[in-house]
């Protein structure tokens, strides 16, 4: 029998995947999972790729930078939703190249990222700079480069994520024709290496316009990416702010095609004073939650871009079936015209027949049209028929490196657990009297001098002497039937208890019920319980004890 490779390294990360008979060889074994990727990706996915144009028909070949980069976040809006404003809210700096205003300003792709000395990068240069995720940009022609620029500047939040600002989405058929590019195309050669799209809508300016729409549609695919944000909710009442959320849902709702609903983060994302401020703590809520998901992109950086390249490779299997089957029905003397024109009419067929004889889900299909446009302009005689191999390689690399390569992703997050966003608005809300539930719930009474629980103290004592104490304590059963009346489940009674018993005696002396009652009326105001006992919280008596 054949011998196996038994190095140390392949048969103690991978031996779970089998035996020989499943396997022709052992996985790759790869030091991060960006060099994985990469490797992965040039020796078995691209040369499926060449073979049957996939780059001809949906999206040119990737590059090392595309695997190197940073996370990148891609803003998307009509005119004036404040996509600038938000980059200038989280950056905390004016970048070379801003235009902020009601009119159309942004008439340019502005790539903000981290250099050392602050300046911009024309398009031209930029597309052929290897360093960079740009270069296969080009493709678009002069229009588009014309108006993509990179902003370089030193800042924190820089270092770990970049930003793409887009030019407002115009409502006008005349303008968008003049835009001299395909400004879809564009955006969707940007969502398949984004981390996160962000749409921005303004709360005055709901309607959505034809392109907009043209451009939700051609995010199709990458609905996992992208968030809403409703932005300038500051400038109208709470009432008109209900009415003007539930009109953005039900308006996508009939554009974004997925069961799950998209996430919305109402907020005024610029730092003017709120111009109505009564849902104040509303917005500092959903301004947290989109900083805590815009802060975890560099952690799970490596999975999406994994998860991104699995899509790839299911989309060019899919396309290696389509291609080879219409070059199988294509005559190879008369009639070519014809039964190409008949093959191009009937491809939804194809597609029909391709789902069931491969078992290939309908949303790993391109989009029918589209595929049949691009067809028109192609030789099918000249494709290339089925290729077992290049297929059976993409196989491979889907059911056994990547299993491999999600341990390895895993490990790599595990070593830097604190990877996140730092700098700019990021840091400045995180300690202090202005960070996120500051001085409320639990931290209450935070910079006093006095117990905050002695407050109500009186009132808890008149309690706490009906159930009879001994020796100045009452027992966990006496406690327990007052504690129920607050109708809290017992698991969360459990832990108001387990942190009221400071001693651990299993008994609650006068202080120590004070405190029970206390985080009972912490949690009844909707607030969440500590982990453990904040320092203000410690009775003065047993301060000591606890040190």
């Amino acid at each position: 029998p054949e011998q196996r490779s038994t190095s140390p390294e392949r048969g103690t990360m991978f031996s779970w995947l089998g035996t020989d008979d499943r396997r022709k060889k052992d996985p790759e074994v790869f030091a991060t999972v960006s060099e994985g990727l990469k490797k992965l990706y040039k020796t078995k996915l691209l040369p499926l790729e060449e073979c049957y144009k996939f780059h001809e028909f949906h999206s040119p070949a990737l590059e090392d930078a595309d695997f190197d980069n940073k996370p990148m976040v891609l803003l998307v809006g009509q005119y004036s939703t404040g996509k600038t404003s938000f980059i200038r809210y989280l950056l905390e700096q004016d970048f070379p190249g801003m235009r902020i205003g009601p009119e159309p300003t942004t008439d340019s792709f502005i790539a903000v990222m981290h250099g050392d000395t602050e300046g911009v990068v024309p398009g031209n240069a930029l597309v052929v700079d290897p360093k960079k995720p740009f270069r296969k940009l080009n493709a678009f022609g002069n229009a588009f480069l014309n108006r993509f620029v990179c902003a370089q500047l030193p800042n924190p939040v820089l270092e770990s994520i970049s930003v793409i600002d887009t030019p407002g989405i115009l409502s006008g058929e005349k303008q968008r024709i003049s835009r001299g590019y395909d400004f879809a195309a564009v955006l969707e050669w940007f969502a398949e290496r984004v981390d996160r799209i962000i749409l921005l809508f303004d709360a005055h300016k709901l309607d959505i316009s034809d392109e907009f729409s043209d451009v939700i549609k051609a995010l199709k695919n990458h609905e996992d990416k992208i968030r809403v944000v409703l932005n300038k909710a500051d400038q109208i009442e709470t009432q008109q702010l209900m009415r003007v959320y539930g009109a953005l849902m039900w308006s996508l709702g009939k554009i974004v095609n997925t069961p799950e609903v998209i996430r919305v983060y109402i907020g005024s994302f610029w730092s003017h004073p709120l111009l109505i401020p009564d849902n104040r703590k509303l917005f500092e809520a959903e301004e947290q939650d989109l900083f805590k998901d815009i802060q975890s992109l560099p952690r799970n950086a490596a999975l999406r871009k994994l998860n991104d390249l699995i899509k790839r490779a299911r989309l060019a299997k899919v396309h290696a079936y389509i291609i080879s089957s219409l070059k199988k029905e294509m005559p190879t003397v008369f009639g070519k015209d014809n039964k190409k024109k008949e093959l191009i009419a009937s491809l939804g067929d194809i597609y029909v027949r391709i789902e069931r004889e491969h078992q290939i889900s309908p949303g790993d299909f391109p989009n029918l049209k589209r595929m049949q446009d691009q067809l028109q302009s192609q030789d099918l005689t000249k494709f290339p028929p089925l290729k077992g191999k290049l297929l059976e390689a993409v196989d491979d690399m889907l059911t056994n490196d990547i299993a491999g390569l999600m341990v390895l992703v895993r490990q790599e997050e595990n070593l830097r657990p604190n990877a996140a966003v730092k700098g700019g608005a990021f840091t400045n809300t995180l300690n202090g009297p202005f960070g996120y539930g500051y001085g409320e719930g639990a931290g209450e009474g935070i910079d006093e001098a006095e117990w905050v629980v002695a407050r109500d103290k009186p009132a808890y004592d008149e309690i706490f002497y009906t159930l009879s104490p001994v020796n100045g304590k009452v027992t966990g059963a006496n406690v327990k039937r007052e504690m129920v009346k607050s109708k809290l489940p017992n698991t969360v009674l459990g832990k108001i208890w387990k942190l009221a018993d400071i001693d651990k005696d299993g008994l609650l002396d006068d202080e120590e019920f004070a405190l029970a009652n206390h985080l009972i009326k912490v949690k009844l105001e909707g607030h969440e319980l500590p982990a453990e006992l904040p320092a203000h919280l410690i009775p003065p008596s047993k301060r000591k004890l606890v040190e």
